[in-house]
């Protein structure tokens, strides 16, 4: 079961009036191409590039950032089930309610290589076993030594550096190869250290892992 959430009575996130889910709304239709991480980034570039004139939808939050759990109020037009990230701010909100949402603080991706656009949350996993990706492997052969040239896959638990649990993330039903996951390294809450994944602290990644279910959209804006 979720644990108690934090609920300050004047916490109120400054979200833009002009901003509203149809800005960053899932393209639908079926899609047999078969994607890598890269592939999958260079096009998110590329439709990043084409929404560049859109307003800009969050205005920065400039209080001192603080991970912990707590209900905070947004604005009407983020809908109950949605969950949006904002990695500028470093900051996940999963909406409970109209005008109310519970925000995490997270760790984002670094400057190339983060998510950005929505995908809906298909595979959910306690305790998940790990394989870093080709690219991932490729851009750094001496930290994933024990993965190169052969199938490793690191077993679930208290080392492996999705941590408690994971949300994988799938666009038209392929797999982004990016997840909201746990970690191993809680320094890098408020950070950009991660290879694109957004990393949360075990316990709140088990706290949220209950309060979504399978199909949730995720908007990264």
């Amino acid at each position: 079961m979720p644990g108690p959430i934090n609920s300050p009575s004047n916490a109120i996130d400054p979200w833009d009036e002009r901003a509203t889910l149809d800005d960053t709304k899932r393209r639908k239709g079926p899609s047999k191409t078969m994607f890598t991480r890269r592939s999958f980034l260079a096009m998110s570039v590329a439709a990043a590039a084409t929404t560049a004139g859109l307003p800009q939808q969050i205005q920065a939050n400039t209080t001192e950032f603080d991970p912990t759990p707590q209900f905070v109020k947004i604005k009407k037009e983020f809908l109950p089930g949605q969950m949006l990230i904002l990695p500028r701010s470093y900051y996940l909100y999963f909406v409970t309610e109209p005008k109310k949402a519970i925000r995490y603080g997270v760790g984002v991706g670094k400057a190339g290589l983060e998510f950005k656009g929505t995908a809906t949350i298909d595979v959910k996993k306690e305790w998940p076993t790990w394989r870093p990706t080709q690219e991932m492997i490729e851009r750094d052969p001496r930290t994933y030594s024990k993965f190169v040239n052969n199938d490793y896959v690191q077993p679930g638990g208290p080392g492996n550096p999705l941590g408690a649990r994971a949300l994988y993330l799938f666009q038209n039903g392929v797999d982004t190869y990016f997840r909201i996951h746990g970690t191993t390294q809680p320094e890098s809450i408020g950070q950009s250290w991660s290879n694109g994944c957004i990393r949360m602290l075990n316990e709140h990644v088990m706290d949220l892992y209950e309060r979504v279910p399978i199909g949730t959209v995720v908007t990264v804006l």
